[in-house]
């Protein structure tokens, strides 16, 4: 297993537990022995390993030394271990989307026998498995969708939601800050529809959940691509989204407009800066207090609650300083947010997912709703950490234990794969809920 980081415990957990049933052994791989230790805690079943994916020859060995290996690093470096895998004949599984560069290793994957199994965590994963055995059971009754909808947030549970942005950070806060950059693409009413991102955050569908709540709901950057693959082609309406709290979305929008979640340049800024010079950097010149001339340029009211919760953050603050300088506005956002968006040792996160499904069966029209939370032990154990490693963890045993026979590059929306995993995350409480509306 490379990298255990942030949402890797879960499956640590789970897989140590199952390795020491079937006489494995896990290999928890990271740059930071202390990460690992934490992890591990000296169970005989694991052992460490400090490592370095861009070592070479560490690369070949180790990976060479192993039965299966599964990757919970940075996106980027997936392509580095996925080809170490093909070359050595080892099956790689990953929570992260398929890539264009991971795609292309299809056809020898297939030549050798190996699976590369992708997307398996909770969005993208539990998602498509869930989706699938219910397009597959609406399929299976002669019904044909013309709706289908999907959004997933990883939020805060209710009893430590004590910020006005009603949000946490239980996951990489780098992806938080990123989150929609580039065009979205979905199908409505049979129209392709695009939305820039700086119009993104304002272009919201308020969702309510059983059992969880009120949200927002904003969309993923391209829902096209998984139309054909869910086997929707002549679908109506496909759309893929993200939730958060109320009221995020338009706050967010504000940051997204004043530049501050800007990645593509580093920006110069005095040795004593605060966060008032970064947003002076990017406000007009003018006579007026820094808040007075952010809601001038926004176009905000002092009182509206978007100025409420920039004001939270700490970005009209002066005595609010910048720990790194040579970072680029989104670098400096991540660190305000993780500072202010702390999950406690004490805190509890939540996962809501919801899928809307509307299909004919003859020409009767049906709605039905399938819905998932699961809110989180405490800071270590994470809803994020269970919902994104279990899946994981169980296609590995599936895998190990010579369940799976796929080849490839695939994401889990075969019954092989989506069948066995749910009824085994059920058993773990991460069950759905079916209504019909």
């Amino acid at each position: 297993m490379l990298g255990a980081g942030r949402s890797s415990a879960a499956l640590i957990t789970y897989l140590l537990k199952v390795s020491s049933k079937n006489g494995w052994k896990l290999t928890v791989a990271d740059a930071d022995e202390n990460l690992i230790n934490g992890k591990l805690k000296n169970h005989p079943a694991g052992a460490s390993l400090i490592f370095d994916i861009n070592n070479d020859a560490q690369r070949q060995k180790e990976i060479g030394a192993h039965h299966l290996v599964i990757s919970l690093l940075p996106p980027h470096l997936h392509i580095l271990a996925a080809k170490e895998c093909l070359n050595l004949s080892v099956p790689f599984m990953t929570a992260s989307y398929v890539s264009p560069e991971i795609q292309a290793l299809d056809k020898e994957a297939k030549e050798k026998g190996i699976l590369i199994l992708m997307e398996s965590g909770l969005d993208p994963g539990i998602d498509h498995m869930s989706a699938m055995e219910e397009i597959d059971k609406i399929k299976a009754e002669g019904g044909s969708l013309t709706s289908f909808k999907s959004y997933t947030g990883g939020l805060v549970a209710p009893e430590s939601d004590n910020n006005p942005w009603h949000y946490k950070i239980s996951w990489n806060p780098r992806n938080v800050v990123l989150a929609g950059q580039g065009t979205v693409k979905f199908l409505e009413n049979g129209i392709y529809k695009y939305v820039p991102y700086h119009r993104l955050f304002s272009r919201i569908e308020n969702i309510e959940v059983e059992d969880a709540g009120r949200f927002e709901g904003y969309l993923n950057r391209d829902s096209l691509k998984y139309i054909d693959l869910y086997g929707l082609n002549g679908i109506d309406t496909f759309i893929r989204g993200t939730l958060r709290g109320e009221g995020y979305c338009k706050a967010w929008d504000c940051l997204v407009q004043l530049g501050l979640t800007e990645d593509s340049y580093t920006i110069d800024l005095p040795s004593d800066a605060s966060f008032v010079n970064l947003l002076e950097a990017y406000l007009p010149a003018g006579t007026g207090s820094i808040t007075e001339r952010t809601c001038e340029y926004l176009g905000l009211l002092p009182q509206s609650n978007e100025i409420r919760l920039l004001q939270w953050l700490g970005l009209f603050d002066s005595g609010n300083k910048i720990k790194r300088l040579n970072a680029t506005p989104a670098q400096h956002l991540q660190s305000l947010i993780e500072e202010k968006w702390k999950l406690e040792a004490s805190d509890k996160d939540r996962i809501v997912m919801i899928h809307y499904f509307e299909y004919k069966i003859g020409n009767q029209l049906f709605n039905k709703t399938s819905s998932l939370v699961v809110n989180g032990d405490d800071q270590m154990n994470t809803a994020m950490a269970k919902t994104v490693g279990l899946p994981l963890g169980i296609a590995a045993k599936l895998l190990l234990e010579e369940k799976i026979n796929l080849t490839g590059v695939h994401v889990p929306i075969n019954r092989e794969l989506y069948y066995p995993i749910l009824r085994e995350l059920e058993q773990e409480g991460i069950i759905f809920k079916m209504k019909n509306l």
